[in-house]
């Protein structure tokens, strides 16, 4: 029996870059993250949303830094790196937060449109594991790799979205992949895959309207739990993937979706 349990999900003082820090999964890993006690390194393109985030996690006397970036090229991505580990000298966990969608019927949707869906959610997610990758074994003692995949990289969508079905379930590869290849390096890659929950793209069907009404009890009886997402649901799945707690799971797609993919 372990003394004492809790510690193994302690990440104090641990070094974690937040890649997309000001979208909805990524404030929420910020705010998990800055809570626990890591030094946190905030990356985005929006320069005043990252600024809003790092005010955020201030009152925490979390140290951090952001950094104004996309993981768009492979040099971004070093750039990113690089200014992580010159100011805290390493990184123990990578969270890659950052991605879109576009919806469009199958007809309709121009082959540039796929093309930037994947680009953005696949290839950049890639991109930044790679580096990351690079750094943790330079460092030698693991890490933690956490991708964005979605309850739409295992199902399928009726309203136009196979561009974003697509690209997570490429995700879901990604991180079987790494899992496997990265196995006996001591370098963890999961992802968490939630369904829907409360963010700025998804307030309206939270709003006591009629129509929102309706979109939510229709979605709500695929939902075993019975509600939609809180960020709060996300944070503890975060935490477990990051620790120590989680060091023997890998290539593991962790659905934080109320049991929607259960049934």
């Amino acid at each position: 029996m372990l003394e004492n349990p809790y510690s193994s999900f302690d990440i104090k003082d641990k070094v974690a870059l937040v890649v997309g820090a000001t979208g909805a999964f990524g404030s929420v890993a910020a705010k998990t993250f800055a809570g626990a006690g890591c030094k946190v390194i905030l990356t985005g393109g929006n320069k005043k949303a990252l600024e809003e985030v790092s005010s955020e996690i201030s009152s925490s006397k979390c140290d951090h830094i952001i950094i104004n970036s996309r993981p768009s090229s492979e040099e971004n991505c070093n750039l990113i790196v690089q200014k992580a580990v010159n100011n805290f000298g390493r990184i123990d966990i990578l969270v890659v937060a950052s991605g879109i969608n576009k919806v469009s019927k199958v007809e309709d949707m121009l082959p540039e449109t796929f093309t930037s869906v994947m680009d953005v959610n696949v290839t950049q997610s890639w991109l930044m594991a790679r580096e990351v990758t690079k750094q943790m074994k330079v460092q030698g003692d693991g890490g933690k790799i956490v991708l964005v995949s979605s309850a739409r990289g295992l199902l399928g969508h009726p309203a136009g979205y196979t561009a974003y079905c697509a690209s997570k379930s490429a995700i879901d590869g990604i991180t079987k992949a790494l899992g496997c290849e990265l196995g006996d390096s001591g370098i963890t890659v999961n992802a968490i895959a939630p369904t829907v929950f409360r963010s700025p793209l998804t307030a309206w069907m939270f709003e006591d309207t009629p129509e929102a009404e309706k979109v939510r009890s229709g979605f709500i009886t695929r939902v075993p739990k019975g509600r939609l997402g809180e960020p709060e649901d996300l944070a503890g799945p975060l935490l477990f993937l990051s620790s120590k707690a989680s060091d023997f799971y890998t290539g593991h797609i962790l659905y934080a979706d109320g049991g929607y993919t259960a049934g």
